[in-house]
């Protein structure tokens, strides 16, 4: 028999990298009924403090957000220089990419897991927001995120119009 355990932490996110964000938004659209997606590109001076392995990046992306319950589903787009997308794309090719937990206070959560030997491999602030990849790729397929639910702005365009 499973429980269900009640706590603060929360998976909130799942998180697929693509190579056309417009099909794809397009396909899960018509194909789920899944929409309106918010679209915002992630890219100086708005990308704030990014980091890929250990050092600063000038990595650009566009992603796009839709929610069915309370669950967001993020799609990522990488447009220019190497990060967790372009990787992910030359290794697997599209697909699901990580899941995300938003935390309370993102850097005690880092310390937890580099106590488990898990380290930071890109991170970033977007407005309020705050977040950082972490390489669980070899133990679990796949990336945990963890960020803060910091505040954005408002979207670029959405989809559909």
């Amino acid at each position: 028999m499973v429980t269900k355990k009640t706590g603060v932490r929360k998976i909130i996110q799942i998180a697929q990298v693509v190579e056309d964000i417009d099909r794809t938004m397009k396909k899960y659209y018509e194909i789920l009924n899944i929409g309106p997606w918010e679209v915002y590109t992630f890219a100086p001076p708005v990308l704030r403090e990014c980091t890929f392995m250990g050092n600063p990046s000038d990595a650009t992306w566009v992603l796009a957000l839709a929610w069915v319950g309370d669950t967001q589903l993020e799609l990522m787009q990488p447009l220019s220089g190497e990060n967790v997308y372009t990787r992910f794309l030359a290794k697997k090719g599209e697909g699901i990419h990580h899941i995300k937990e938003w935390v309370d206070d993102c850097a005690a959560t880092i310390e937890e897991y580099r106590k488990k030997g898990i380290d930071v491999i890109q991170s970033g602030k977007y407005d309020e927001d705050e977040f950082y990849y972490l390489d669980t790729e070899s133990e679990l397929g796949i990336l945990y995120e963890i960020g803060n639910n910091g505040k954005i702005r408002t979207p670029e365009r959405t989809y559909p119009v």
